[in-house]
C-alpha cells in the first residue's frame, strides 16, 4: 500500500518515546475501587480529564485537589457494582453499565458516552444520572457500543457498535469468531435519528473526525488497519484503508500538532496471529468450556507485550511511537489523548490513567 502502510522504515522521521522505570515525567492518577479508565474527555472550559471505569461510573481529575471526583453514572442499579467486585466488575457490567467512548459537545456542555451496554447516552454539564440518547437503528439493538466523536460545528455525534452479536464481555470471541456484524452509525441531535454509515465491520473500534470534518478515521480492531470514511468531498460515502499496524487497535484521537494517536491494545503475533489467519481455530476456540476472555489475558502478560501507540499522519506514515519499555505499567494502551504537550494514557486494564510529560 506504498504511503499507505505503517512500517518501522517511514517516509517520515519516527520519534520513538519510550516509557520505562526510569522515564521522568511520567505520573501515574490512581483510580480507587476500579480500573479501565479507557477514554478521555475535557469539557469547554479544559477541565478534566473526564473518564469512564469499570464499576459504570465517570470519573473527573480535579486538578486542585489532586484526586478524582464522582460525575456521572450510566445505570442507576449500583447494586454488587462496588465493594467485592472492586477489580472484577466484568460479571456485573450489563447491569452497571461500562461508559467507554466520551465527548463533550463544547456548545450546551453536554457530555455523550458510549455505553457498551446501554448505548448511546448523554449527561449535562452538572453531572449525574445520563439518558439514553439511542439503543438501536434499522430495528437492530446496540449490542457493544464503543467510541465516538462530534462533529462541533453541527452536534452530530459519530459512534460505533462493535458487534450486534457480542457484548464487551465477550470482546475476544468477536476477533475470534470473524464476526462482521460491527457499524458505524451517526447520530443528529437535531432530528434524534441514527443513520448506519457502514456496516459488515470487524470490530469497529475508535473514530475520530478530521479537522476540517470531511472524513473519519475509523479503528478495525480485528484486521489491525485503520480507514478512512469520506463524509464530504466528491469521495464522500467511500472508504479507504489509511494503515496496516502491527498490532490491534482501540481508540483514535486527532493530535493538535497534525495526524492521529492511535492506543494498541497487544500486538498481533504469536498465537493471535495463528488464530487469524485460520478463523475456523477461532470458532473452535469460543465454543469450548472455558473463560477465553481470560486465557487471553493471561497469553497477553505473558508474551511480555507493553503497551503501544502510534502518531500516524493523514496519510498514514508513522510520526511518533510510543511503547513502554522494561516494565510493566502498562499492558496496553486503549487511547492517547494529546493535551497541552501532554499525553494522557488510557488503558482498560490499569487502575490509574497516565500523564506523560514532554516536549516535541
Amino acid at each position: 500500500m506504498n504511503s499507505t502502510s505503517l512500517s518501522f522504515i517511514a517516509k517520515s522521521i519516527v520519534i520513538f518515546l519510550f516509557i520505562n522505570s526510569s522515564t521522568q515525567g511520567v505520573v501515574q492518577y490512581q483510580i480507587e475501587g476500579a480500573i479501565g479508565p479507557e477514554s478521555f474527555a475535557f469539557d469547554a472550559l479544559g477541565e478534566g480529564p473526564y473518564t469512564g471505569v469499570s464499576d459504570g461510573r465517570i470519573i473527573k481529575w480535579h486538578q486542585d485537589q489532586r484526586r478524582w471526583l464522582h460525575f456521572a453514572l450510566t445505570s442507576p442499579n449500583r447494586d454488587g457494582c462496588e465493594g467485592a467486585y472492586e477489580y472484577d466488575h466484568a460479571a456485573k457490567e450489563h447491569i452497571c453499565g461500562r461508559p467507554l467512548g466520551l465527548c463533550f459537545n463544547k456548545t450546551n456542555g453536554d457530555l455523550y458516552i458510549a455505553d457498551a451496554y446501554f448505548g448511546l447516552l448523554k449527561v449535562g454539564p452538572e453531572g449525574g444520572l445520563a439518558t439514553a440518547v439511542a439503543t438501536q437503528s434499522e430495528g437492530i439493538p446496540f449490542r457493544f457500543c464503543n467510541s465516538l466523536d462530534i462533529d462541533q460545528s453541527t452536534g452530530i455525534v459519530y459512534f460505533t457498535d462493535s458487534s450486534s452479536q457480542f457484548q464487551r464481555r465477550n470482546h475476544i470471541s468477536v476477533i475470534l469468531s470473524g464476526d462482521k456484524t460491527g457499524r458505524l452509525m451517526k447520530y443528529d441531535p437535531a432530528t434524534k435519528q441514527v443513520t448506519v454509515l457502514l456496516g459488515n465491520l470487524s470490530f469497529p473500534n475508535g473514530v475520530a473526525l478530521s479537522e476540517d470534518g470531511n472524513y473519519i478515521l475509523l479503528a478495525e480492531t480485528t484486521s489491525c488497519r485503520i480507514l478512512r470514511y469520506w463524509l464530504k468531498t466528491s469521495k464522500a460515502g467511500t472508504i479507504e484503508i489509511v494503515a496496516q499496524l502491527p498490532g490491534f487497535p482501540d481508540n483514535v484521537k486527532r493530535s493538535p500538532r497534525g495526524g492521529f494517536w492511535v492506543g494498541i491494545h497487544s500486538r498481533r503475533k504469536g498465537i493471535s496471529k495463528l488464530v487469524l489467519s485460520f478463523p475456523w481455530i477461532g470458532n473452535v476456540l469460543i465454543k469450548l468450556p472455558i473463560d477465553i476472555v481470560k486465557i487471553h489475558s493471561s497469553l497477553v502478560k505473558l508474551s511480555g507485550n507493553g503497551g503501544m501507540a502510534m502518531r500516524i499522519s493523514e496519510q498514514g506514515n508513522v510520526l511518533e511511537i510510543l511503547e513502554e519499555i522494561g516494565t510493566k505499567m502498562w499492558r496496553s494502551i486503549s487511547e492517547v489523548e494529546e493535551k497541552d504537550g501532554n499525553l494522557w494514557i488510557g488503558s482498560v486494564n490499569m487502575p490509574y490513567a497516565g500523564l506523560y510529560k514532554y516536549s516535541s
